[in-house]
């Protein structure tokens, strides 16, 4: 007989929670959980397609490793003592710098991904560490650690709450959101014009979202933060500017007017191709809307300027006073997060505290640039990365110039990748460890919900038992931690606890030692014992809720101080389950499994001046980094536009390189082809069904054409993550419509410096009708 089992959807950033109709082990259904607390019954056409992905043949079932040149099938003992031969092995002869980290987007879709990178990392030694970040979002990491002092402090715009609603570079109808976590985006635009509210989209591309918009405007792509430099301008030379209760935690708004005096709407308005007028009178609505938020996204990001940009949608809501303030753009405070502390001065963020070897790139959170991964394997000398640990990571595709990167990785002497999938980059690898498929593994959202827009903790148990022969993922990168010290299974049979209870132990002993800690001064074995939970990450879970903002501190007494300064800020407070005595309050493992469909922490609320952690305790508006930047942003306003620029686009029914194989998300709308504006189709000799020639920097891709008016003139658009034609590559259903890499026309050298993010957008480009 059937029956249904709950699962959080792990496909993207919106976390929907799903209900999975299951016969044995199969999932033969998935629609949206009526009763989730937070996605009230949304799914999206990736969500209904979970069992498919699930059941795919394609996925690996069995560990495999490189003997004779090959990829053979082979025992989890043997691959995890290849791990623990190679790696220390080339440590000891060449130092920890020797070996580099690739994390993918995927991580932080699961549970593994968030809790057992840091330790690899830390047991490892290494400074190399690349991920998906410098492919997206790490300009608003960099802009909020320069403002706020801590690089996850990133507010979410109030969407439920909101007069007015500006989003810049951002997709969320395809896309579902990204850096604002929020089931059902387009259902939350459509209710923020039906309460009169206003939606504007700044985007190249006249988008779903776009089409929901009560104003769209199409500047040249790559203008975003000379635009935003605009309006910031308009509202300081007017008058406008109203910070309000902001403005005691302020420094720098003088310094802020005279960095950004030379951006009036006449001297940006050619570089972005709009009129001044456009620009002016979208700064005064801006600043006269009730409560107003604005938002950027990947377009915004992967740019030249792309930092500058994401620093100035802050800007704009701090300005207008609608930071940290219901219905503008407020900081979530997540339930496995760190409890409130007072506010008052703190370490700061600093860039460039090391380099990547060959070309100097500076870190940013940790990070060096990933488009700096191939010279860095490629390069002789010391210091040369000669191992490679993947985790759910294709950057072949979703890095620039592929082929390089290819080349590069085919040359390593041992890499180890955690994939489901042999693909473009999992192919190189020496041995590759699969994951079970989602429905046989839990899921809380560690990172999402630090981006959510409304308070909310839902954990969810695997749907199906694991099937015989396949890990556990946790046990996975556990494993893997202790393989890479030179241990295995053999020497080790229970990773886990060898691996997650030193983990709790220090958080326990820090808490204790701590002053301030209700928990000071008892027992950190004792409390580790009050855990409850069937595994190790489960405990660890567990010990997140009790010590976090609304956790029960083992039944310590003296509850946290309230939200960050705000008496009217208590975590839980205003949520239908959160208030009061309800399930909010006193939260634990035990409890939120009490409630399989989520707790409700109620919305979010103000949490300055606590959530800062800038050196000066307050927010600092002009940092140095950001105003040296300034210069090269105002030389940009004489620079004369390329007649053609390339931009990405987002599919509804994929995400990056991950979805290609799922035959119910091929086909329709989620193709690889060129869209082109009929003027320049017209001008250039392209015809719809034809094909094109797009030549730039890193080479040459030839694609179909599709002619088509929802691109601005001067504007191509070509989507991310295809290009599944390389041989050695099981993934049957991609390489049968393989498409192509768009990012293969980049050659790495166009990167946002502050923070080292590609520019995926934006960037010119040639094109040559085919016959």
């Amino acid at each position: 007989m059937p029956r249904t089992a709950l699962r959080i959807c792990p496909l993207c950033e919106a976390t929907c929670g799903l209900t999975l109709t299951l016969e044995g082990s199969t999932v033969t259904g998935a629609r949206g959980d009526r009763d989730d607390v937070f996605s009230r019954g949304f799914v999206c056409p990736k969500g209904a397609a979970f069992g498919a992905l699930d059941a795919d043949p394609d996925r690996l079932r069995t560990p495999l490793v490189r003997r004779g040149g090959r990829l053979r099938e082979a025992t989890w003992a043997e691959a995890y003592e290849a791990v623990a031969t190679a790696i220390p092995a080339l440590v000891r002869a060449y130092g920890a710098q020797s070996v580099g980290v690739v994390l993918g987007n995927p991580n932080t879709h699961t549970m593994a991904g968030a809790l057992y990178p840091p330790l690899l990392l830390k047991t490892l030694g290494t400074r190399n560490l690349f991920t998906a970040s410098t492919l997206d979002q790490m300009p608003k990491h960099v802009s909020s650690g320069l403002l706020f002092g801590d690089p996850f402090a990133i507010p979410v715009p109030d969407l439920d709450r909101t007069d007015f609603l500006l989003l810049i570079g951002a997709n969320p109808v395809e896309s579902n959101g990204s850096l604002c976590t929020a089931p059902d985006f387009p259902g939350r635009l459509k209710a923020l014009r039906a309460r009169g509210g206003t939606l504007v989209v700044v985007d190249p591309r006249r988008t779903r979202t776009a089409r929901l918009a009560d104003r769209h405007l199409a500047p040249r792509p790559g203008s975003d933060a000379l635009l935003l430099a605009a309006l910031a301008h308009t509202l300081l030379a007017e008058r406008l500017a109203a910070p309000a209760e902001l403005e005691g935690h302020l420094c720098g708004l003088g310094e802020l007017a005279e960095a950004l005096g030379s951006f009036t709407p006449e001297a940006v308005a050619p570089a972005c191709d709009l009129t001044a007028a456009e620009i002016r009178t979208l700064a005064r609505d801006l600043a006269a809307a009730p409560t107003a938020a604005v938002y950027g996204r990947i377009g915004s990001c992967t740019v030249e300027y792309g930092t500058l940009a994401s620093w100035l949608v802050d800007v704009l809501n701090i300005l207008t006073g609608n930071l940290d303030r219901p219905g503008g753009a407020l900081f979530p405070l997540p339930a496995a997060g760190p409890r409130p502390r007072p506010a008052g001065p703190g370490k700061g963020f600093a860039l460039g505290r090391w380099h990547s070897r060959v070309s100097g790139h500076p870190e940013a959170k940790a990070e060096l640039p990933i488009a700096a991964l191939a010279e860095e394997i490629e390069t002789p000398g010391d210091g040369r990365i000669r191992a490679l640990v993947a985790i759910a990571a294709n950057p072949v595709l979703s890095a620039p110039d592929g082929r390089r990167l290819d080349a590069a990785l085919a040359g390593l002497e041992f890499m180890v990748s955690v994939d489901p999938y042999l693909n473009e980059t999992s192919r190189h690898a020496h041995v590759v460890l699969p994951p079970p498929p989602p429905s046989q593994s839990p899921h809380h959202d560690f990172a999402f919900n630090g981006f959510a827009i409304r308070n909310q903790a839902r954990y969810t148990r695997r749907a199906v038992p694991l099937e015989a022969g396949l890990l556990d993922e946790c046990e996975i990168h556990a494993r893997l931690v202790l393989a890479v010290a030179g241990l295995h299974g053999a020497a080790v049979p229970d990773a886990a606890a060898a691996v997650d209870e030193p983990v709790i132990l220090a958080a326990l002993a820090k808490e204790a030692a701590d002053p301030r800690s209700p928990l000071h001064g008892q027992d950190p074995a004792r409390l580790a014992g009050l855990l409850t939970g069937e595994s190790g990450p489960e405990r660890r879970l567990d010990l997140m809720l009790r010590l976090g903002p609304y956790g029960d501190l083992f039944g310590a007494s003296g509850r946290p101080a309230p939200a960050e300064g705000h008496a009217d800020a208590r975590p839980g407070g205003g949520g239908s389950e959160g208030a009061g005595a309800g399930p909010g309050e006193g939260l634990s493992l035990e409890r939120l499994l009490a409630h399989p469909h989520g707790i409700d922490l109620g919305p979010l609320r103000p949490r300055l001046p606590g959530v800062l952690r800038t050196r000066s305790g307050r927010i600092e508006l002009l940092p140095d980094p950001i105003a040296a930047e300034l210069p090269r942003l105002r030389a940009a306003l004489a620079e004369r536009p390329a007649a053609l620029v390339l931009v990405g686009r987002r599919h509804l029914r994929s995400n990056n390189s991950w979805l290609h194989n799922v035959p119910a998300l091929t086909g329709g709308s989620n193709r690889c082809t060129l869209q082109v504006n009929p003027q320049d189709a017209d001008r250039l000799g392209l015809t719809e069904g034809g094909r094109a020639r797009v030549t730039a920097e890193g080479g040459s891709l030839e694609v179909p054409v599709e002619v088509t008016d929802t691109v601005r003139a001067g504007v191509v658009s070509l989507p991310h993550g295809w290009g599944h034609d390389r041989e050695g590559v099981r993934l049957t259903v991609a390489a049968a419509e393989p498409g192509a890499n768009v990012n293969q026309l980049l050659d790495g050298s166009r990167l946002d410096p502050l923070s080292g993010t590609a520019v995926l957008n934006g960037f010119p480009v040639a094109l040559t009708p085919l016959p």
